[in-house]
């Protein structure tokens, strides 16, 4: 009984402190979509920016989390189920896109390949003030890098984060003034040399999952055999 107990207030205080954290998450990105100006680098998905996907990840972590707390604490089968099939379907999306990915890795290079092309013909034309151009501004600065491949996507309207140096502006009569790379390569090796730890991250939340799951039946079952019922 003193286990079961110690279980109980186990899932309490972990769910407790996913939710804190799930607000906090929550409340950055509503604040990053008021002040950020930044916009998607996927045409196709211009909804899906960094602040917009805080704010889904926010909601989600904060309602699975207070499932978990309020089942835990009140010894609620129902919750309880809830907070187990939710995690369970989590686990199943986590393992298809993971599985997709591994499958169509060289179809998904190709596709963000040419989104990126298709964000720098629509960022080309823009002002400097526009939220597409600065998205590649930041991009461009943060890895030294010009263009998808090269500094020729710009077509001649190469922005001023594409030079080697910022004390005088580059010069289209001297493409050696830009930064030789693309940042589609760029962007591609920055996540091979972090896979690693994105590997071990993954690992980490899927044991957290399957923990909060075997908890949560494991309560779950006490309080049937017990016959509390849905309290």
């Amino acid at each position: 009984m003193s286990c079961l107990k110690c279980l109980k207030y186990t899932m309490c205080v972990v769910n407790f402190i996913f939710f804190i954290c799930g607000t906090a998450i929550f409340g950055f990105g509503i604040y990053l979509s008021m002040t950020s100006r930044y916009a998607s680098l996927i045409p196709s998905l211009k909804s899906m920016t960094f602040a917009n996907s805080l704010f889904i990840i926010g909601i989600f972590v904060t309602c699975v989390s207070f499932l978990g707390f309020l089942g835990a604490l009140k010894e609620n089968r129902c919750l309880l189920i809830s907070f187990f099939t939710l995690l369970f379907l989590l686990m199943m999306a986590e393992l298809v896109v993971a599985c997709l990915l591994l499958m169509y890795e060289r179809e998904m290079n190709t596709y963000v390949e040419k989104e990126l092309k298709a964000s720098v013909d629509t960022a080309r034309y823009k002002t400097s003030n526009s939220t597409d151009l600065q998205e590649w501004d930041a991009i461009q600065r943060t890895f030294e890098c010009c263009g998808v491949n090269s500094s020729n996507d710009w077509n001649g309207r190469v922005p001023d984060s594409c030079c080697k140096s910022s004390s005088s502006p580059c010069k289209i009569e001297e493409p050696t003034s830009y930064w030789k790379d693309g940042c589609y390569d760029k962007l591609k090796t920055w996540f091979d040399s972090n896979l690693l730890s994105t590997g071990i991250g993954v690992i980490c939340v899927c044991s957290i999952e399957v923990l909060g799951m075997c908890f949560s039946m494991t309560l779950f079952c006490h309080i049937s055999k017990s016959g509390l019922g849905y309290k």
